[in-house]
């Protein structure tokens, strides 16, 4: 059976001030998946998140969303698709001056017409999906940083989206937290059939979620495939990366030039 497409991404180039980003980036994600971008900093899996979800224009190409070319919709339009989208920021990006359920409630209070009591009891849902149920009245600086993760995630899915973003969601937390957010995203994926997609750069987050791999390097897709796939890559670049070796093709301040070229871009 013929999986169905719900992201399309082709030929996909991206400039800044004349310094190329992305290079002809091909990728297809299928509905209902677990697909992780990874790739080491400066990579362009930031920038090509931000392709996905609507806020950069390619130079180049095309990235289509539930059958939809974004670049060419209208602002109404790409407001629409962006209600079928979650999407989890790497620092939770919670409002410091509203509440945990004031947090999660803003799209259902600025997007829909459902009255209060409804709002609150999708909130109190939403929260219980993350293990958080009863933490709507806190304040985000009584949580810890794994709280503020999960109560991201519950407001990435207050809409009930049918694909939903994560950038680096285990940024900053411990082995144990980390395992803990893999779990839940993955059982969030499992049990509300959602197409997730995360971009990471942490290896142990990347196998215990993916179903499909995309890696980039130097704004270019070097290879995707399934976990066992990218574990047994020939490619040098792609091992090199799975491993953490420092030792390979992928070089790192070789001289002063580019000790500073780093510095920066």
């Amino acid at each position: 059976m013929k999986k169905e497409v719900v992201i399309k991404v082709e030929g996909l180039q991206k400039s800044f001030n004349g310094r190329q980003v992305l290079k002809d980036i091909n990728i297809e994600i299928y509905r209902g998946e677990t697909f992780v971008i990874m790739g080491g900093s400066g990579c362009g899996k930031s920038t090509l998140l931000r392709h996905l979800i609507g806020s950069l224009i390619p130079d180049k190409g095309s990235v289509t969303i539930l059958g939809k070319d974004i670049s060419t919709l209208r602002k109404s339009e790409l407001d629409d698709l962006k209600k079928h989208i979650g999407m989890s920021f790497q620092g939770s990006a919670l409002f410091d001056s509203m509440t945990v359920g004031e947090n999660v409630s803003l799209a259902l209070r600025e997007h829909t017409k459902l009255t209060k009591d409804v709002i609150d009891i999708m909130v109190k849902m939403k929260l219980d999906l993350v293990g958080l149920r009863g933490f709507e009245n806190l304040m985000p600086s009584q949580l810890s940083g794994g709280m503020k993760k999960r109560v991201g995630i519950a407001r990435a899915f207050a809409m009930d989206p049918q694909i939903v973003f994560y950038d680096e969601p285990t940024a900053g937390l411990d082995p144990i937290v980390t395992a803990v957010m893999d779990k839940l995203v993955d059982d969030l994926a499992k049990a509300l059939s959602v197409t997730s997609i995360i971009v990471t750069h942490d290896m142990s987050s990347v196998f215990r979620v993916a179903d499909r791999i995309a890696m980039l390097y130097e704004g270019k897709v070097l290879e995707v495939g399934t976990k066992e796939q990218i574990q047994n890559s020939k490619n040098p670049y792609v091992q090199q990366f799975v491993s953490g070796s420092p030792d390979g093709p992928i070089k790192f301040f070789q001289d002063k030039g580019d000790y500073l070229k780093e510095l920066t871009s």
